[in-house]
């Protein structure tokens, strides 16, 4: 017998996501023999419902909700011997994830592409003790990121993001990070720095175009300086595709590293849009951790 369960976060798509639910579990139905519906009520809900699945050995375990929900369901899973196929319906904000994967961002398609699925691998990025399926961020404008509040969100969508990127800009302030980069030891003064699995990064799906969800690589992109006047002629080449050739870029495609601050400033990072762990951080990636489902048309 064959079974999936379902993990839903009622408060996600404008809350059309238990509407959304039931035609979801429909289709499932035609796929899987049982399937089980559970709603999150709280943080660390989904972690739970994935890890449990897991060591029940059920077959699939999809998700539908935000990148927060969906990073919660691939950590639960994460340090399983044994991980369920891994499906989601994005019903987020930007959904990185899912468009490097090719999943529609209207949700009404992204539910008719569940009738034709396939299977592929997908890569896991570990910070310290936790997991991220996207994007871990850290400098002003991530740090502006983490402020915007659930109703921001819903009334602007990704250009919430944007508006407190473009006001931390103003501020100029750049920070002395220590790297090593698969052992190569770096040190630069920045705004910003990214670490990201995919190509998509806060929605614009060419900012690192050479990365790809199953390379077996974390993708730093690391801002040099701290004039704004080089970080505004930069955006034209945030939507062409050619940030990480600029000499004001420092790229490296890697799959260990170490994060620090100096002076020890108190730094907290964006994970997957929202507040994560504090630097120093370290880094690694899981090559092909998860099975994903994905659409097949």
């Amino acid at each position: 017998m064959t079974e999936a369960l379902l993990i839903v976060n009622p408060s996600s798509g404008e809350e059309m996501a238990t509407e959304y639910a039931t035609k979801v579990a429909e289709i499932l139905k035609e796929q899987y023999d049982q399937v089980t519906v559970k709603e999150t009520q709280k943080a660390g809900d989904a972690q739970d419902f994935a890890k449990t699945a897991a060591r029940n050995h059920i077959d699939a375990v999809f998700v539908m909700g935000g990148d927060g929900t969906v990073n919660e369901g691939v950590s639960g899973l994460a340090e399983e011997d044994y991980r369920p196929d891994f499906g989601f319906i994005p019903l987020g904000t930007v959904n990185d994830l899912g468009r490097a994967l090719g999943i529609s961002m209207n949700p009404e398609e992204a539910i008719e592409e569940l009738r034709h699925l396939k299977k592929e691998k997908m890569d896991v990025g570990k910070i310290n003790d936790h997991y991220f399926i996207d994007v871990v961020a850290v400098g002003v404008i991530p740090g502006a990121v983490s402020n915007v509040d659930p109703e921001q969100k819903t009334r602007f969508g990704a250009f919430a993001y944007f508006m407190e990127g473009a006001k931390a800009l103003r501020e100029s302030e750049s920070f002395t990070f220590h790297l090593t980069i698969d052992g190569e030891e770096l040190v630069e003064e920045s705004m910003m720095l990214l670490v990201s699995l995919s190509n998509s990064v806060g929605g614009f799906e060419k900012l690192v175009p050479q990365a790809k969800v199953d390379d077996g690589k974390l993708h730093l992109t690391l801002l040099k300086g701290n004039k704004l006047l080089d970080k505004l002629a930069l955006l034209p080449k945030v939507f062409s595709g050619e940030l990480t050739d600029d000499q004001q870029i420092v790229y490296r495609a890697f799959e260990k590293g170490h994060i620090a601050v100096q002076n020890d400033t108190d730094m907290t990072t964006n994970v997957d849009g929202d507040e994560g762990d504090a630097l120093p951080l370290d880094l690694m990636v899981l090559p092909q951790h998860l099975t994903v489902l994905v659409p097949g048309k």
